[in-house]
């Protein structure tokens, strides 16, 4: 199929407003007019922004309009003041009611939320899979894996401070040694897993006690207004703010305040160096980061290509490359890259695009257009420095319907050599010797993970080896990939700061700290009454079910 008859098929996969499903629309435009603020619903009276959908529908003159999801505050400068000084007087530098609070306590406030929130999954679901354009069968999987999440991070807190509660005698010291709250969090998410990735850190900082000021994505916004009242009515006041606004405007500003103690980012290394370099005691500042990531497959002339084409598929086009797991680059060995092509591009042609919520969808529509310009402009520049589109149509748009395309040979100085594309363009390489291969992992920015595609022990094994100091998950036979939550998620270089898992999050919110005394008749006296008459909620032995 030719560019211009894929444009107009993609163009006819667009619904007649009067074809979308009932169970799958919205009531109407939400315009958000409340603001979370210092444990208040205020409405706000200024200025908004409108929010459209990923999808467009077609007018009966046949164009393409954008469908209007509602719209939100943007807030300023002086509400992000004003959210920072209720988080700030809740923390209270470290007094107030919620860093204090027994941790059966908070958890209870947790789960409570979750409740909440669970009853309003429908909802939740939907916004997500119209703002963003995530099909609805990979929206409700979003949903749930969040809620699977904070139920996993609530068992891990409960097994951390049933372990903590004894104490330690060493030395002729008496100590006990728990983890404590670090402040106030800046939480940001991404756009791609707006509820998900945006929990992995908001709900660990929450649960060890730390306030938080919440910013939410550009795309995936209108989400979290059903959520508002949970936050208001599970947490006490100042404990969670949310802040509205232009990120580029309130956030710097929020750093500059030098109030922030935790910066946790999912989002691009670029922003996290401004914004880490805009507070003014960088010593104070933990940075807790998921930053880019350009994952390569490496594949070996014995991979066994029916699996190496399933995985560098599910790899590279879920939620349609928007992934920062998401396989960025293939290598393949020459003698077998002729084969893995053609059987590569033969299962693109297969793949369903369409509306999110239509069954079995693959492919679906992209959040802004501004994505279909850039990856038209990395097609462009790799065609001009000798590469080809070797898929039929590949490349071919609509609006913000893009048909995948598979770019070869991608070479050095091509942007799609070392850009992170974060879309349904899929540039592939052919090597000769694997050590080539290995240095283009060597020399990148970038080191989250690698897939190696190979049945030889002794060149995978060659291959481990350099890798694991390289990147911080090798996948074998199998795409690149975050899940099981328990397992850590990291990166070198430029990818990440900090470990998230959950296990590795709880400590990342947290620091060591400890209450000790010397190992005498009146320390033990004076720690028995502490602990048998339930005066601290730090010093304790309770243990919780």
């Amino acid at each position: 199929m030719k560019l211009p008859e894929m444009h107009e098929r993609l163009a006819s996969l667009f619904p007649l407003e009067s074809d979308i499903p009932e169970d799958v629309r919205l009531l109407a435009p939400l315009h958000q007019r409340a603001i979370l603020l210092n444990g208040e619903m205020r409405i706000w009276k200024g200025e908004t922004r409108p929010v459209h959908s990923a999808v467009r529908v077609r007018k009966d003159d046949g164009s393409l309009a954008p469908v209007e999801l509602g719209s939100v505050p943007v807030t300023g400068t002086a509400e992000a003041d004003e959210a920072l000084a209720a988080a700030w007087a809740a923390w209270d530098n470290g007094r107030g009611r919620w860093p204090t609070m027994p941790v059966a306590e908070r958890i209870a406030c947790v789960e409570n939320f979750t409740n909440q929130i669970s009853a309003r999954r429908r909802e939740i679901v939907k916004f997500i899979m119209w703002e963003i354009g995530k099909s609805l069968a990979d929206a409700e999987k979003e949903f749930d894996r969040t809620i699977a999440y904070i139920q996993a991070t609530i068992a891990e807190l409960k097994r951390l401070d049933n372990d903590n509660s004894r104490f330690q005698i060493v030395e002729g010291t008496i100590a006990q040694i728990r983890r404590s709250p670090l402040g106030l969090v800046l939480c940001m998410g991404p756009y791609n897993y707006p509820m998900n990735e945006t929990f992995t850190t908001l709900i660990p900082a929450l649960i060890m006690g730390n306030v938080v000021l919440f910013k939410p994505p550009r795309f995936g916004v209108l989400l979290y207004y059903p959520m508002l009242e949970s936050f208001r009515s599970a947490f006490p006041a100042g404990v969670i703010n949310i802040v509205y606004g232009e990120g580029s405007v309130v956030v710097p500003h929020v750093m500059a305040s030098g109030k922030v103690n935790v910066l946790a980012l999912i989002g691009s290394s670029k922003v996290a160096d401004q914004l880490k370099k805009a507070h003014p005691k960088s010593n104070r500042l933990r940075a807790v980061l998921g930053l880019d990531a350009k994952n390569a497959a490496i594949i070996l002339p014995d991979a066994d290509l029916d699996l190496t084409v399933k995985e560098c598929i599910a790899g590279s086009l879920t939620f349609n490359g928007q992934r920062c797991t998401a396989i960025k680059m293939i290598l393949v060995h020459q003698a077998i890259a002729e084969e893995f092509l053609r059987r590569f591009c033969d299962a693109i042609a297969k793949l369903k695009i369409g509306m999110p919520w239509e069954s079995g969808v693959m492919l679906t529509p992209l959040p802004e257009l501004a994505k279909v310009e850039y990856l038209h402009a990395c097609i462009e520049d790799a065609r001009a420095k000798g590469a080809t589109v070797v898929n039929a149509a590949g490349g071919a748009a609509a609006e913000t319907l893009f048909h995948p395309a598979v770019v070869f040979p991608v070479k050095e100085g091509m942007t799609l050599y070392r850009d992170e594309q974060f879309g349904p363009v899929i540039p592939v390489a052919a090597y000769e010797d694997v050590e080539t291969a290995l240095q283009y992992v060597i020399t990148s920015e970038h080191g989250q993970q690698v897939s190696i595609f190979g049945t030889n022990p002794d060149q995978v094994a060659h291959l481990i080896d350099p890798l694991v100091n390289q990147v911080c998950r090798v996948n074998l036979n199998s795409q690149c990939q975050r899940s099981p939550d328990v397992f850590p998620f990291a990166g070198r270089k430029d990818s990440a700061e900090g470990t998230l898992s959950v296990h590795d999050a709880l400590r990342a919110f947290s620091i060591r700290t400890m209450v000790a005394a010397k190992q005498t008749e009146a320390s033990k006296k004076l720690l028995d009454s502490i602990v048998l008459g339930n005066k601290s909620n730090f010093v304790n032995t309770r243990f919780i079910l």
